[in-house]
């Protein structure tokens, strides 16, 4: 089916917020609207014809920030006869017909469950000159059989699950996004094979929890299997995933990663809370000593291991000696960096009714002393790096930093964010090629490479950057799975911040 126009094409764009499962949604979604006919509009173009807002609802400012925004519209698509909007994700798996209630401008709602429906919808929303809104309760098919349309020539999404089985009290994502399911091992394989072909040189697992893929087959082990199968695959040279729960991590895992080349010696393990008895009111099935000996059996395994976490800060009934013990479990992690959060009430989860709602000042000023806790640790650990060669895959999102001078920046294996000089190499350097260089200076949130380069690799990603080819997965070809389908072996030898 194609929706273009007689004229011309109909033009679209897709703003996304929340996590890596939504970015990699949005890419899904250019698929298909790709596929459908539609072409995206120039980064310019203020009024394309069709918008889609792909939302998130974990924190608390999430409403706001789409209605404001559709509100921001509203004056645009008066002007833009034929103009669509289309909400999708949590927060319209989760408002649902409120949404056209509250904007009843928006054309199309959907939501986590029926990405594929959306060409459909928006088609029939112009038919019938009325609002489409379409909300599942379940998976018809996992998402990856859907076409995507990639961001990046040199790093991709590869879901392996979707859904969640957790219960945290704060969490609002296994109501949206549903049950635990679990995509085939084979088809995992195939997708990242496919994305190797296409010139990509690092793919992320991504899963709300990772490291309980295998679940649905019975296989506990399933994970550890997975990342070493990727280390067969020939011209795959980066590994990441994202993102794992503490209770479900096991020893295989760690030795998956030490074991297997290209997997990266790096790990993003949310903690949330350094108190047990905030852990345990978070329902998170672990304790701050299993945690921190998690971080010892990775340490032991890699000692060279760049380990992020996700921390709240605030929740009902935290006290200040909980937050201490918070502060003491950092300062032993010895994080690379933290991605910090304000405790904010999501309606319809067990937290928002709890009894011990802090203040906002509270919650404030205990902020401000683990951000700044945060910063002086991954100052140090950034500083133990000064003199030390990176490996740098080129990035074109952290991009150039300086076009006169040729300054650029990209990711070193452990995933710290690395600005370097181009030096004899300027012009020549392109996004998705790769650099060894010298670290000179550290900061907090990265590191200063000022010499020059000590060397660099043209790769074919690099190639595709230059000719401005992102590759594209017709995942229909891939013979991808329907949810249920039954599991393969995985071959012979990655969330939500929520998590």
């Amino acid at each position: 089916m194609t929706t273009a126009a007689a004229s011309s094409p109909r033009t679209y764009q897709v703003r996304t917020y929340g996590c890596q499962m939504n970015v990699h949604d949005s890419e899904r979604i250019s698929g298909l609207l790709e596929q459908a006919g539609y072409v995206r509009a120039a980064e310019a173009d203020e009024h394309p014809d069709v918008v889609v807002f792909n939302t998130c609802a974990v924190r608390e400012n999430a409403d706001n920030r789409l209605y404001g925004n559709l509100g921001h519209l509203r004056p645009v698509k008066d002007k833009h006869p034929g103009m669509q909007i289309a909400v999708g994700g949590c927060l319209a798996q989760k408002d649902r017909g409120d949404i056209v209630r509250k904007a009843p401008w928006v054309d199309v709602v959907f939501g986590t469950h029926n990405i594929g429906s959306l060409p459909v919808l928006l088609e029939r929303a112009r038919h019938n000159t009325a609002a489409e809104v379409e909300i599942l309760e379940s998976l018809d098919v996992f998402p990856s059989t859907l076409p995507t349309r990639r961001e990046s020539t040199y790093a991709g999404w590869v879901s392996i699950s979707v859904g969640c089985n957790n219960t945290c009290t704060f969490c609002i994502v296994p109501s949206l996004r549903g049950k635990e399911k679990d995509r085939r091992p084979g088809d995992i394989l195939s997708e990242v094979r496919a994305l190797v072909d296409e010139g990509v040189l690092e793919v992320t697992l991504l899963g709300q929890n990772v490291n309980s893929y295998g679940v649905e087959f019975g296989d506990r082990l399933a994970f550890g299997k997975l990342l070493r199968a990727c280390g067969d695959v020939e011209g795959l040279e980066r590994v990441r995933f994202t993102s794992p729960h503490p209770k479900d991590f096991t020893d295989d895992v760690i030795a998956a990663m030490a074991e297997t080349p290209n997997v990266c010696h790096s790990l993003h393990m949310p903690l949330q809370s350094g108190s047990d008895a905030v852990l345990r009111a978070m329902r998170r099935s672990y304790r701050a000593e299993r945690y921190l000996g998690i971080i010892a059996k990775v340490r032991a395994a890699m000692p060279d291991a760049a380990i992020t976490t996700d921390i709240i800060v605030g929740f009902p009934g935290e006290t200040e000696a909980d937050f201490e013990r918070t502060l003491d479990v950092v300062r032993e992690a010895r994080f690379s960096s933290a991605f910090t959060f304000q405790y904010s009430k999501r309606p319809g989860t067990p937290a928002a009714t709890m009894d011990g709602q802090l203040p906002k000042q509270v919650v404030q000023e205990r902020y401000e002393r683990l951000i700044a806790c945060v910063e002086e640790i991954t100052w140090a650990e950034n500083r133990k790096l000064v003199g030390e060669t990176v490996e740098v895959l080129v990035a074109v999102g952290e991009g150039r930093k300086d076009e006169r001078t040729g300054r650029m920046s990209g990711r070193a294996r452990d995933g710290r964010l690395v600005h370097f000089d181009a030096g004899s190499y300027a012009g020549r350097i392109r996004p998705g090629d790769i650099v060894h260089t010298t670290v000179t200076y550290a900061a907090p949130h990265h590191l200063n490479a000022d010499g020059e380069p000590l060397s660099h690799r043209r790769t074919r990603a690099g190639d595709a950057a230059e000719a401005g080819r992102a590759p594209r997965t017709p995942g229909v070809l891939l013979g991808l799975p329907t949810v249920g389908a039954p599991a393969a072996a995985p071959a012979p030898t990655t969330g939500c911040a929520a998590h």
